[in-house]
Order: C-alpha cells, then structure tokens, then sequence
C-alpha cells in the first residue's frame, strides 16, 4: 500500500507540539509493517535551510486567490528517517522563519488561509498526477485544519486515492472569513452548509469532515466526546451527521525516542529494575541544569513535574492553585517547564517568588529538560480540560513516573487511577480525578503525596506504567485496516453516480476497523 502523509509538522524538522511526534512515528510503524509511505510537508525557512542531499521530485503552478503560486518539491531523507520527505518549496508562502503558523509576535500569519489552501491542493495534485508522477498514493491521511482541503480539492478529482482525515483537536478549525473564501476563489458551490460554511465563514477543518472517507480522532473517548456541545466546539451537529465514518484510534510513542534505558538526554539510563538509582541521578541532574539547589527534606519531598502549553486547556488555572494550596501545608515541590498566556506565567512567576525552595519554573521549551523531567519527577500532572490524547502521559509511565491526569479524551483511556480496587488488581498506573476544579486537583494531588510515602503501593505503580505497552505497532495496524476498510472514491471510469461529491460512500464495517 502506498500511503502519503499530509502534515503541517513533522519532529525533529518543525515541531510546536505532539502532532509533529505523530507526524514522524505513525509513518515509521506504517513502514515496518511493509507499507511505502511519504510524508508531504510545507517547505517552512528553517526546514529548507537545514535540508541536505535533495532529490527533485517536480515542478508545480498551483493557482490559489487567482493568482500562481510555484512550488517545488524536493524529496529528502533527514538523520534518523527511514521515511522519504516530499518538501513544497513555495518561498512566498513557507519561506518564513521561527513558529510555522505565527509571527515574532504571537499573531496569525494574516496569510495562512492562502498558504495552506495552496499546500491542500499541492497534495492533491501529487496524489492524482497520473502523467508525471513515478509514485501515485493509493492512501492520502491528512492531518488538522491545514490539511482540511485536500479532501475537497481530491473530490473533483476523476482519478482521487482514498482520504483520510485525522483530527488532532477540534479547539483548531481554520476558520476563516466569507471574504477569506472570496479572495481565495475557491469554487462557489463548497459555499454551502453541506460543504466548507460554518457560522457565516469557512472551515477547513470542516472541509476535511465532509469530504474525507473516513475521519479519525486520537483516541476512541475523544471521538465521543466531540459528539457533545460540551467538546463539540460547535461542531458536533456536522461530526454526527457523518459520525458513519467517524472513529478513534489511540496514539501511540516512540518507544526508541522514549525509552530510559537508552534516551540520550539522560544523566543515566535505567529499566524496571534499576530504575530508583537511576531516576535519582537524574533528578541530581535535572536540578544542576535548572540552577535549582532546593534544601534537603526528610523524608524527601515528592516532586511534580509538567511540560507543556500554559494556557486554560491544559489547565494551568487549576495547577496554579492547587499547587498554592498544597504547598502551603504539605512539604512538596513542583518543576514546571513551558510558555503560554501572560497571565499563568506570571502567576507561577509570584508561585516561585513564594517558594523557591519548592518551586521552579523554565519558561520556553527546551527537549533536554523536557526527558530530564519524565525521568526525575515522581509525579507527571495533566489536568488538561480536555485531551484529544496526549503523549506526556505515556512517557511519564514508560519512565516510572505516575501520571496525575483528569478523566477525559485520551487521558481516561491511558491510565488506570490507583484506587484500592485497581491497587489490588495490580493494574492501577497513575491518578485520575473527575472534575476540571483545583479542588478535584488539590485532591488528586494529596492521593499521589499519600501514594508516595506508601513505597510498596508506589513501586507497583510505577512497575505497572513501565511494563504498558504503548508502542505505534498495533496502532499502526489498526490504521493499515482502516485504510483498507475506507471506500474508494467513484470516478468517471465506473460510470457516473448520483452520490453527491462530498458524500463518502463507505463499506460496512469501516467505523469498527480501529478496533
């Protein structure tokens, strides 16, 4: 099976969070299990200026807002990839520096409609470029928003692969204005409720929904929860209007680029069985690197750990007070490692005013201290509000250091909450808590202080979370059956159906391939 990969990012050539990790491991599994796969990737200024040894795949005009757009694509195989990649050049519209989709400032590249409308209908182009092509894909898996298009480009394609659309997280639509769909001239009749409109503008992430063969979520709770006002994001209606071809396949991790017995940024490897002796040199180390010399504790102190955005998502808002909360009375401490809204660093900012000894921000990101915390922290916080997946999760278990994470999307289908009954069972794996309120928090953070100084329990719940498996293979196979479960377009060869273009015709069974 040949497949193309359409993604926005792919680690460790752009990365602004887990969907580049995706964007490299899927692809990988994919090609382990025989199939020949590509990955398409906008031709962003960092990525071009680090290419080396560029092979010429053609030359393309894309005509997007009435006017050409060039691209070339060249194909590379970075270090460390057994994968080629197809990079469209277009310098006009990639040809920038830093964030791919904001500027030094934090805003919106005013262009990114244009810049990713022109990349959807480069993939598609590629993907049915029957007389030049020496590769054609029998598969095109887009990825987000960004990618949204190229279903709708493939459906007026007489010679379209099957399209499948995976949605990273529904928060991020690509919406874009009326005017937007004017000056971009995209074809008229995509202005309809049944195709790109969406509250008196266009959405691309709808785009893919509509015209995609089948769609996927990141995680099987998270294709339910979507189905909800309360994660819909006002799109729910449109998801079960096509929930027929709608299912959840759960993420997995790069058990080369995560594993403790063999990670590069570590002061020292372990495994199960060494694991306490190496966990705390690691911790020695991850203090030396952030400058951090907290006083002696005894017993010692746990440690929380969290990596990531700092925005309400992920609730920061509720780590801000929970952790206020308990170190007030209990003798814990917390390393955070991030960026995000003004308002949250500024409060962790006063948190590590109050508590230096206890406290320690990194503002930025930085991948060192990002494995560093995984394999130092005893405990991993996640009280995201909602989670399509998540992956810190995951490397926090395979490195023996329990999750505390709130009950939702890929969260609750990760990690088995350390209750007696779980405890007794020996399947328990981290904590779980129900509500998005500091208070569930604050509590779900005394049970991980009390799991902690009851060693024997704690011990099994890091053994526990080491011994999962959550590698890319099975994953990678339920996707292959997907794909092979997901109809091929009608084309003109077949005679002339009446099914409306954006309609997916689908076989039976399609929705219960991911397993």
């Amino acid at each position: 099976m040949n497949i193309l990969h359409v993604i926005s990012e792919c680690y460790p050539l752009i990365k602004t969070g887990g969907l580049a990790d995706y964007g490299f491991s899927l692809p990988h599994a994919q090609k382990q299990h025989g199939a020949d796969v590509r990955i398409l990737l906008p031709g962003y200024g960092d990525v071009m200026n680090s290419i080396v040894d560029a092979q010429p795949v053609g030359h393309y005009e894309i005509e997007i807002a009435g006017k050409p757009r060039y691209f070339r694509v060249l194909e590379v195989m970075p270090q460390g990839y057994e994968v080629p990649v197809w990079l469209a050049d277009c310098p006009e519209l990639f040809g920038r520096a830093g964030n791919p989709y904001l500027d030094a400032n934090g805003i919106n590249w005013p262009d990114n409609a244009e810049r990713y409308a022109a990349f959807s209908k480069l993939a598609a182009e590629l993907a049915t470029d029957v007389q030049n092509a020496q590769w054609l894909p029998d598969v095109v898996h887009c990825h987000d928003w960004q990618t949204g298009l190229v279903s709708a480009w493939l459906s007026r394609s007489p010679v379209a692969p099957r399209c499948i659309f995976t949605i990273h997280n529904l928060a991020y639509n690509g919406w874009f204005s009326y005017d937007e769909f004017r000056h971009l001239r995209l074809p008229t009749d995509w202005w309809s409720t049944d195709s790109l409109e969406f509250y008196g503008g266009i959405s691309l992430l709808k785009s893919g929904i509509v015209y995609a063969d089948a769609v996927t979520t990141v995680s099987r709770r998270y294709a339910e929860e979507i189905l909800t006002p309360e994660f819909g994001h006002g799109m729910e209606g449109v998801l079960k209007d096509f929930r027929h071809k709608l299912s959840g396949i759960i993420n997995g991790i790069d058990e080369h680029v995560w594993d403790p017995m063999t990670d590069p940024y570590l002061e020292k490897h372990y495994g199960i069985d060494d694991r306490e002796t190496g966990r705390e040199l690691n911790r020695e180390a991850l203090f030396r690197m952030l400058d951090w010399e907290p006083a002696d504790s005894v017993p010692r102190r746990p440690l929380f750990g969290s990596v990531g955005r700092l925005v309400e998502q992920k609730g920061t808002d509720l780590l801000v007070e929970a952790a206020t909360n308990i170190l007030a009375v209990h003798d814990a401490a917390f390393v955070i490692i991030g960026d995000g809204q003004p308002e949250f660093v500024e409060q962790l900012q006063d948190l590590q005013h109050q508590y230096p000894d206890q406290v320690r921000l990194f503002i930025g990101y930085s991948e060192c201290l990002a494995h560093l915390v995984e394999a130092a922290a005893d405990f991993f916080v996640m009280p995201s509000r909602y989670e399509p997946c998540g992956l810190n999760q995951l490397y926090s278990m395979r490195y023996g250091t329990p999750p505390v994470v709130h009950r939702v999307g890929g969260l609750a289908d990760t990690v088995v909450d350390a209750n007696d009954e779980n405890l007794a069972a020996d399947i328990a794996s981290g904590i779980v808590f129900d509500s998005p309120t500091p208070d569930a928090l604050h509590a779900a953070l005394l049970r991980a202080i009390e799991l902690y100084h009851d060693q024997p329990h704690w011990a099994q719940v890091q053994r526990t979370g080491m011994l999962a498996e959550f590698g890319w293979h099975n994953n990678a196979l339920q996707y292959l059956a997907l794909y092979e479960g997901a109809s091929r377009r009608v084309v003109q060869a077949i005679g002339e159906q009446d099914t409306p273009d954006h309609q997916a015709v689908t076989l039976p069974g399609m929705g219960a391939a991911a397993g």
